[in-house]
């Protein structure tokens, strides 16, 4: 079983990958929160895989508050995490880990597969540039198809990359990064013609469209979905995301 939250699709286009290659269900994170779907029969022997994007060098936050509330039947024999960034993950497993083991599970194995990066709400951050992109995504192909092979074997091993400090990074940028989150900045120019996708794609349902133009209700985690998927670029957050690109996965 693969649980698994994505905004822009890169986790996404992963966790199906995985589950093709394995064999695995699929749940999606967010509608089994949203639904109270927290409850699963594992099979014998059966693996738990965690898949999610790096936000601040750490698990988002709902994936969290998923660890803490789900139920399984059975200790899962084997559990992992596999993670997309576009730089580094931090000490993202040892976040989740310890989440994990307050539920009475544990964490076998951690991956990391590096994808295009999506995170413009900070004056030094960017999506990358299109020979960067097309780099990552041809290599993530390779490297989902060899760490679903260290899935199936069940490689107790960590093997992503942490980067510079990653103690800083996770447990004091990424911890003040959640605090900081909010969606009052995010705003639609006059380029917003009403379609509504904004609302379609958020993996939250925090976007009502109203009078023609969306409205986010105060529950942001920054996964940037409407800003990547607006076709109109209409979508901004405050003035810093102005004159930046979009990125959102697409099939090949």
């Amino acid at each position: 079983m693969i649980f698994y939250y994505s905004g822009c699709g890169n986790s996404r286009h992963v966790a199906e990958r995985l589950g093709e290659l394995l064999d695995e269900r699929l749940v999606f994170i967010p509608k089994a929160l949203r639904e109270g779907q927290l409850d699963y029969t594992l099979q014998a022997d059966e693996r738990v895989g965690f898949v999610f994007p790096i936000y601040s060098w750490r698990p988002p936050q709902l994936v969290l508050d998923f660890v803490g509330k789900v139920r399984l039947s059975v200790v899962p024999s084997y559990t992992y995490m596999m993670v997309t960034y576009g730089d580094d993950a931090g000490l993202a497993d040892k976040v989740l880990g310890q989440a994990l083991g307050s539920s009475g599970l544990r964490l076998d194995a951690a991956f990391g597969v590096a994808m295009p990066n999506t995170y413009v709400n900070m004056a030094f951050m960017n999506v990358d540039s299109p020979e960067v992109e097309k780099r990552k995504l041809e290599q993530a192909k390779t490297r989902v198809e060899e760490l679903a092979e260290a899935v199936k074997e069940k490689r107790r091993t960590v093997d992503l990359n942490r980067g510079a400090m990653p103690g800083l990074k996770t447990n004091g940028i990424g911890k003040g990064f959640v605090k900081w989150v909010s969606d009052k900045k995010y705003r639609a120019t006059d380029a917003c013609v009403g379609c509504g996708l904004c609302a379609k794609v958020c993996p939250l349902q925090n976007i009502t469209i109203e009078n023609g133009k969306p409205c986010w209700n105060g529950n942001c985690n920054h996964c940037e979905a409407c800003y990547h998927y607006c076709p109109q670029n209409a979508v901004q957050y405050g003035r810093v995301t102005r004159g930046k690109g979009q990125y959102h996965y697409r099939e090949s």
